[in-house]
């Protein structure tokens, strides 16, 4: 009996984006080839909702819609209530898979006085509140503010998600988890000096990671440009085609064969986000990673 095709599923793209406008088709024919069976393409802020909706259902993938915290000094009360009526429009669309990309940024400290913590809190809030009248998971962008996250969920509690791009402490991993969440490890993995990441990667229960480009994005060590070639012009886009790489990081940390990988990683992916596992199913064959 032949052995079943590796195939991979990258739960974090933004495909809509502005470097993918000229040939968004052509990434996503590329990541079929490369043997991503699925992507998943999180909305980061109203005006682009019916974009990652077309571009879904254009190449067969899911998507979610939110407001990204760097999106929430800019949406007023009207686009949370743009968002209450998409979900509501889109509740019987299978590709509409979760509630995001939404969540708190603590990357840079804010200055005296500055209110856009306040409002990103509001708008995460807010949002939380929304998927759990829909019945939805969540995916959450958790840039240094996993307590203030989790400090979120323990105040309104949804069916689990995923925290994307996962950088915080096993401590607050292990909360994670405990919450029905799976957690996102993509190009940061990758670098060998990304320590606590990669040691997180190995060591956390089988049952914790997804895999994701966070396209374009986040670019794994061998996309990695230099200061001095940044300034010159040059440009590193992650693609989703990059995801089998990827794993394949994951596999050598953890002792895996990348069918292991595969398997775990597209399970995990459909127990935290339930409707993933039908579009699955359906999808063409892909290509043998």
């Amino acid at each position: 009996m032949p052995a079943p095709a590796i195939f991979w599923v990258d739960t974090h793209c933004h495909l809509d984006a502005a470097e993918f406008a000229a040939d968004a088709d052509a990434v996503a024919e590329r990541a079929r080839a490369a043997g991503v069976a699925l992507g998943v393409l999180p909305a980061v802020e109203a005006a682009g909702f019916d974009a990652v909706r077309a571009l879904a259902h254009r190449h067969g993938w899911g998507y979610a819609l939110g407001i990204h915290p760097l999106y929430a000094d800019r949406a007023g009360p009207e686009d949370l209530e743009r968002l209450r009526a998409a979900l509501a429009a889109q509740r019987e669309d299978p590709r509409l898979l979760a509630v995001g990309e939404i969540g708190l940024d603590h990357y840079l400290p804010p200055p005296p006085d500055d209110p856009q913590r306040e409002r990103q809190r509001r708008c995460y809030l807010a949002q939380l509140k929304l998927a759990r009248e829909a019945g939805l998971p969540v995916i959450l962008h958790v840039r240094r503010s996993a307590d203030a996250v989790l400090s979120g969920l323990r105040r309104i509690e949804v069916c689990g998600g995923i925290a994307h791009a996962y950088n915080g402490s096993r401590e607050q991993a292990l909360d994670f988890l405990a919450r029905g969440f799976a957690l996102g490890f993509g190009g940061a993995m990758t670098y060998e000096r990304a320590l606590r990441i990669r040691a997180l990667a190995a060591t956390l229960p089988e049952t914790a990671p997804v895999l994701e480009t966070d396209a374009p994005d986040i670019p794994p060590q061998w996309l990695y440009l230099s200061a001095a070639q940044r300034a010159a012009g040059a440009v590193a886009r992650n693609e989703p085609a990059e995801l089998p790489r990827i794993a394949g990081t994951l596999a050598a940390l953890r002792g895996w064969s990348l069918a292991h990988t595969a398997a775990v990683t597209a399970a995990n992916a459909q127990r935290v986000l339930p409707r993933l596992g039908a579009l699955l199913a359906a999808a063409p064959a892909v290509a043998a990673a």
